[in-house]
């Protein structure tokens, strides 16, 4: 399979989707705010992360498996809510739900999902958790929770750190916009990647689908600046399942979370889409672990690149990892066979991490003597 769609990494896959999808669809994927620092220190502060070899422990047997929320997820990552995921291919939402399904992880479905969330729902075999974001005056939020709560779902993941969409200069300089407006230079960039094209004109344009566009709507660029202390109050009351809290970076904000009512954190800088100048996510995570102590539940994403990355967040400090963008690469470079190759590489390069450090189940990981630290002085 690995030679078949020639994904052995994640790198792999960014390389082939790059090739593969319009520059505007791409830059969109994978662009990040500013002059995209912060998704290069992320990258390297990552990177920078040295965990310590062991030997002569009994690794023959390794387990993927976790328990979260009293479910079991058979593979300890899962999948970030991402909006228009269809842009990366057709159905990719689907394959998405399917994936989820078949490891029995959960799966984040957007607020600005390209399929609707009911349909999400139950291709994912009832893994999904809902992404919500508040906009405006609340009003269509409130509509979208009581949709949630009809459709099955069970856990609710509230996104904050997005009170105006950051700037991405990748995105403005290719005029990126939701529902699409085609010119010029968007007419040229969909000619010069035929396949993609061909491919979405079958399938028709990918929408905000859990919009109508009339009575029930979405602007992208909508400010979600009034969101405040009162909101969280109002929304936990009104949600009578989990409620997951994503995009936290400070250790105030996750205990005042926690008190609040809070049924987990999510540690996210957005893939570092909405401030430049973020610290990396990687590193407030074990800030927070430690202000939280260790029982109460704790996600990661932002700047997962490999099953390494995927151990070194638990050992920093989570209860789960989330993933992104490479998921949508996959997709784009490969399908749905793209997808199992990368979840495939991703699950060996997990199992190979922990017999290198001794360990045969996730839980082992939430242990900070795995990190190696240099010599001081040195």
């Amino acid at each position: 399979m690995l030679f078949e769609t020639g994904i052995h990494s994640s790198a792999d896959a960014r390389r082939l989707a790059r090739r593969r999808l319009p520059w505007m669809v791409f830059d969109y994927i994978d662009g990040a705010a500013g002059q995209e620092h912060g998704a290069a220190l992320s990258l390297r502060a990552m990177q920078d992360i040295r965990l310590t070899p062991r030997v002569l422990r009994n690794v023959g047997k390794r387990d993927l498996s976790v328990t979260q929320f009293g479910k079991l997820a058979l593979r300890p990552f899962g999948i970030s809510p991402m909006g228009m995921c269809n842009l990366a291919a057709p159905e990719a939402d689907l394959m998405l739900a399917k994936i989820a399904r078949e490891h029995r992880v959960p799966h984040g479905v957007s607020t600005v999902a390209s399929t609707d969330l009911e349909t999400l729902y139950k291709a994912s075999g009832g893994t999904a958790w809902f992404q919500l974001y508040f906009s405006g005056d609340g009003s269509g939020t409130l509509k979208l929770l009581d949709r949630a709560r009809e459709a099955g779902y069970d856990t609710l993941v509230l996104t904050l750190d997005v009170p105006e969409v950051g700037r991405r200069p990748r995105e403005l300089r290719h005029g990126f916009k939701m529902p699409f407006r085609i010119g010029p230079r968007q007419f040229l960039d969909f000619a010069m990647h035929p396949g993609w094209s061909l491919a979405s004109l079958a399938k028709g344009s990918p929408k905000l689908a859990n919009f109508d566009g009339k009575d029930y709507v979405f602007d992208r660029t909508e400010s979600r600046a009034a969101a405040d202390w009162g909101y969280f109050d109002t929304l936990r009351m009104a949600w009578p399942g989990k409620l997951v809290v994503k995009g936290v970076l400070s250790a105030d904000d996750a205990l005042r979370l926690r008190d609040a009512g809070a049924d987990a954190i999510q540690v996210s800088s957005h893939g570092c889409r909405q401030l430049d100048s973020a610290p990396p996510a990687i590193l407030t995570l074990r800030e927070i672990r430690e202000a939280l102590g260790s029982e109460f539940p704790l996600f990661f994403d932002s700047g997962i690149r490999s099953g390494e990355d995927i151990v070194k967040a638990y050992v920093m400090g989570a209860d789960f990892v989330f993933l992104g963008r490479i998921l949508l690469f996959a997709i784009a470079a490969g399908g749905i066979e793209g997808l199992r190759t990368l979840w495939s590489v991703l699950s060996q390069e997990i199992s190979l991490t922990m017999a290198q450090l001794g360990v045969t189940t996730i839980a082992e990981l939430k242990d900070v003597s795995h990190l190696w630290t240099p010599p001081n002085g040195s």
